[in-house]
């Protein structure tokens, strides 16, 4: 029987897994270190991790989500295409003080948006790099597993042997 496939393929599963679980820890690291320099802070009032520091998933989602709910209420539970209908309204109506305000509601819940979407961007590459680690794992296991498959030639021949004893 030969067992060199089973060895090889075990060998690089081994080092796929490996180089994933490096990958994945890199990966985490470098998002953590970006968001740790913004020195962002969860808001007090948010219902999640209120004050903490956002250097994780679960912080950035908390700040993501408490950034709506303060874009929400600045407008009035208005959303940006909303506003842009109100602004055009008003604007044909000769109305520019309502328009300037309203234009000025809509340009805080579109940067509300875009930092939500920069805190949703980090919570994904932390799910990614998590993922990627998990995989990694399970390649390493499945490695060792395939090279622990592929015994010695003389463990193979010698059960041979053995078999062919207890049958005659």
């Amino acid at each position: 029987m030969n067992t060199k496939p089973a060895k090889v393929t075990g060998i690089v599963a081994i080092v796929a897994g490996i180089v994933f679980i490096l990958a994945g820890g890199v990966t985490w690291g470098l998002i953590t270190s970006n968001l740790v320099e913004q020195k962002i802070v969860v808001a007090e009032d948010s219902t999640m991790l209120p004050g903490d520091e956002v250097n994780g998933p679960f912080s950035a989602f908390a700040e993501a989500q408490i950034i709506n709910e303060h874009a929400m209420h600045a407008t009035e539970g208005k959303t940006y295409a909303e506003l842009g209908a109100e602004v055009k309204a008003a604007e044909a109506a000769g109305d520019t003080a309502k328009a300037e305000a309203l234009q000025g509601q809509r340009t805080t819940v579109m940067n509300a948006s875009f930092l939500r979407a920069s805190l949703f961007t980090s919570v994904i590459a932390y799910g990614v790099a998590a993922l990627v680690m998990g995989l990694g794992v399970i390649l390493t296991l499945v490695g060792w597993a395939f090279t622990t498959l592929a015994a010695p030639a003389g463990a193979v021949a010698a059960t041979t042997a053995e078999r062919e004893l207890v049958t005659a």
